[in-house]
C-alpha cells in the first residue's frame, strides 16, 4: 500500500495456510518453529529473472482502512467476495507510528494491541478460502506481532506460515528484488493506482461521501449501514477494476474513485511510492455496473523511481495536556468564555508567560475558525449548547498536569452549569522526516510455522466447516432490500443550472475531500460534472483559497 514508504517503522506480515506438516509431539513451550529464510536486503532495484506467473489476475481486498476500522466489516467482505486472493489491513499511518512508540517506551506493545482481536475473526475462513492476509500491524515491532500471530494460530489449533519484512540494523546484505524483466512500469503504476484506491477502504465505496441534502451525495441511512469494503481486480496486463460485493449499499462511482484517487496526492502528476514516481493527471475512470468501476490512465513519470527514500525518526516534543466541558441554555457561549478565561489566568499565575502555550475554541461555534475574528456575529445568539475545548502543549510533564488540575477547578470555581468535564494528559510525540539513498536503508525478511502442541486439536479438515459456522454465525448481516442513489446508470442527474450572473453555492456543483501528511494539507474539489472544470477554475484560484483559508491561518499566527 502507498503509506508503506515509511520505511523506518514500516513492516508488513504475510499470514498464509501453506505451513510445512509439523510434528504433533512438540513441547508446549515450543509454538513456532523458524522456517530456513532469513534474509536482510537493501532497497536498490535488482530485476527478477525468468519468474513463474502463477494467476493470469489476482483479487485484493482491503480489509481495513486505518487502525480504527471494524474487523467484522472485514469479514464480511472476506464472506462475500468468493474470488478474493489477498485481503490488506492497512492499519499504519504517522499516528498509529508515533502511538505504538509511545507505548513501547512506557513497557507496552510495539505493534498494534488489535492485531490479535483481528485475526481470530479472519485467520479461520482465510484459511478455509486460502486467502492470504498481508497487514502492516507489526507498526515498529513486527517480530512481536509476528509471534502474537503465531501463538493464537497455535491456540486455534490451525497450521499457518507468518512472514515479516521489517527494517534491519545489519548494513550488511544483497539488492531488492522488485520486478521482473517482462512487467514493465506502465503495469506496476496501474498496480500503485489499485493500491491507492484501496488503501482508505470504505471511504472509496461511500464511506466519508454520503451528505444529506446533497442531491448528488445523499442515500438512506440503512445504505451507509451496509458499506462494503472495496477489493480490486487486477490483470498481469496491469488493467485494474475496483469493487465491493455484489448488492451491498454505499456508492462506487466516478465521484468516490475521484475523492480517493486526489487524497493525500500534493501533486498529481507526481505521486512518488518507493517503487515508482506516479502520473495519475490522465486517470479515468468508467463504470461497468453499480458495483464496479474499470480504472485506466496511471503511467509513470520522469524520473520514475526516486532515488531517496523517505525514513522517520520519532522525536519527543513535549507534554500535552487537555479539557472540555460544556455549558448550556441561556449565555451559554459568554459563560463558556468566561472558563477560558479562568483556566488561562489560572495558569499564568502557576506558571507565568505560559499562556501562549495554549489553545482555545468552542465546539459548535468557531472550532472550525470559521467565522474568523468576528466574535460579535450574529451567530453568538444562536448558541444554546457551547462545549469548552482548552489544549496546551507544554515542554514539562508537571506543566500538562498542572493544566488538568485547573481546568478541573472549574466544577466549583467556574461559571455556572458547567458539565460533562474531560481531561486527560500524554507525552507528545513527532515523527521527523529525512531522506536516506536507497542503498543505505535495509530490510529483513523472518518467516516461521506455527507449531500445536499435542495438547491442542489440530484443524486439519477445516475446508466447509468454518464456511458453515462463519454463514451462521452472520446470517443476515447484509441489509436486503436497500434502495441504491441512482441505480439506472443511463439516466444521469442533470447538473444545477442557474441564470448568468447568479451566485451558486461551491456545494451544488461540486464537492470536496481534504487530507494531510505531518504539516502538508491537500484539499480536492471535484466538480460532479467533469464539463464545470473549466468555470470552476476561474472561481477558485489561489488568491481565492487564501481568502477562504485566511481565518483559520489567523487564529493559529495569533496562537503562536
Amino acid at each position: 500500500m502507498p503509506k508503506s514508504d515509511y520505511r523506518f517503522f514500516s513492516s508488513f506480515s504475510r499470514v498464509c495456510s501453506s505451513a510445512p506438516t509439523v510434528q504433533d509431539g512438540a513441547p508446549a513451550a515450543c509454538l513456532m518453529e523458524a522456517a530456513a529464510l532469513e534474509e536482510v536486503q537493501n532497497c536498490a532495484v535488482k530485476l527478477r529473472s525468468n519468474p513463474q506467473r502463477h494467476r493470469n489476475k489476482v483479487y485484493v481486498g482491503c480489509g481495513a482502512g486505518f487502525g480504527g476500522d471494524r474487523p467484522i466489516a472485514s469479514l464480511k467482505l472476506l464472506e462475500r467476495v468468493e474470488e478474493l486472493n489477498y485481503i490488506v489491513l492497512e492499519c499504519l499511518a504517522e499516528r498509529t507510528l508515533a502511538d505504538c512508540y509511545r507505548l513501547m517506551m512506557s513497557g507496552g506493545k510495539g505493534f498494534d494491541p488489535r492485531v490479535k482481536k483481528w485475526l481470530s475473526v479472519l485467520l479461520p475462513l482465510a484459511l478455509d478460502r486460502e486467502v492470504c492476509i498481508i497487514t502492516n500491524m507489526g507498526a515498529i515491532d513486527p517480530p512481536g506481532a509476528q509471534k502474537e500471530i503465531l501463538d493464537l494460530a497455535s491456540d486455534l489449533g490451525l497450521e499457518i506460515t507468518v512472514a515479516i519484512a521489517y527494517e534491519s540494523p545489519i548494513s550488511h546484505s544483497g539488492s531488492s528484488v522488485l520486478s521482473n524483466e517482462s512487467i514493465g512500469v506502465g503495469q506496476l503504476a496501474q498496480g500503485t493506482l489499485a493500491s491507492h484506491l484501496l488503501e482508505c477502504g470504505c471511504q472509496l465505496t461511500g464511506g466519508y461521501f454520503m451528505h444529506p441534502g446533497d442531491v448528488y451525495r445523499e442515500f438512506s441511512f440503512e445504505q451507509l449501514l451496509d458499506l462494503s469494503l472495496p477489493y480490486a481486480e487486477v490483470s498481469y496486463k496491469g488493467e485494474v477494476c475496483v469493487g465491493k460485493a455484489k448488492g451491498s449499499g454505499g456508492l462506487l462511482s466516478y465521484s468516490t474513485c475521484a475523492e480517493q484517487l486526489l487524497y493525500e496526492v500534493g501533486d498529481p502528476a507526481n505521486y512518488i511510492t518507493p517503487d515508482l514516481v506516479v502520473d495519475f493527471s490522465d486517470v479515468q475512470f468508467h463504470q461497468i455496473s453499480i458495483d464496479k468501476v474499470h480504472c485506466k490512465g496511471a503511467k509513470p513519470s520522469h524520473p520514475c523511481r526516486p532515488e531517496k527514500l523517505l525514513q522517520l525518526f520519532p522525536t519527543e516534543c513535549g507534554w500535552k495536556g487537555w479539557g472540555e466541558i460544556s455549558y448550556g441554555g441561556q449565555e451559554c457561549l459568554r459563560r463558556a468564555q468566561a472558563a477560558e478565561y479562568l483556566v488561562r489566568s489560572w495558569m499564568d499565575e502557576r506558571y507565568p508567560g505560559i499562556d501562549e502555550k495554549i489553545v482555545a475554541y468552542i465546539i459548535g461555534y468557531d472550532s472550525l475558525k470559521a467565522i474568523g475574528g468576528n466574535k460579535d456575529s450574529s451567530s453568538a445568539k444562536e448558541v444554546i449548547d457551547a462545549r469548552l475545548r482548552m489544549d496546551g502543549l507544554f515542554d514539562q510533564e508537571e506543566h500538562a498536569d498542572g493544566f488538568v488540575q485547573e481546568f478541573i477547578a472549574l466544577y466549583t470555581n467556574g461559571p455556572a452549569g458547567g458539565g460533562g468535564i474531560s481531561t486527560g494528559q500524554k507525552k507528545e510525540v513527532i515523527l521527523q522526516k529525512l531522506l536516506i539513498d536507497r542503498e543505505d536503508i535495509f530490510w529483513q525478511v523472518n518467516v516461521k510455522n506455527s507449531i500445536i502442541p499435542s495438547s491442542v486439536n489440530r484443524s486439519t479438515n477445516v475446508k466447509g466447516q468454518v464456511r458453515t459456522l462463519h454463514e451462521k454465525k452472520h446470517a443476515g448481516s447484509f441489509a436486503t432490500g436497500i434502495q441504491h442513489l441512482n441505480t439506472n446508470l443511463g439516466e444521469p442527474l442533470s447538473p444545477v443550472s442557474a441564470p448568468s450572473g447568479t451566485e451558486i453555492a461551491l456545494y451544488r456543483v461540486a464537492h470536496g475531500r481534504a487530507g494531510d501528511k505531518g504539516n502538508d494539507l491537500n484539499v480536492s474539489v471535484i466538480p460532479h460534472f467533469p464539463e464545470v472544470i473549466g468555470r470552476l477554475r476561474t472561481v477558485i484560484t489561489p488568491v481565492w483559497v487564501k481568502n477562504v483559508v485566511s481565518p483559520l491561518l489567523d487564529f493559529f499566527f495569533v496562537s503562536k
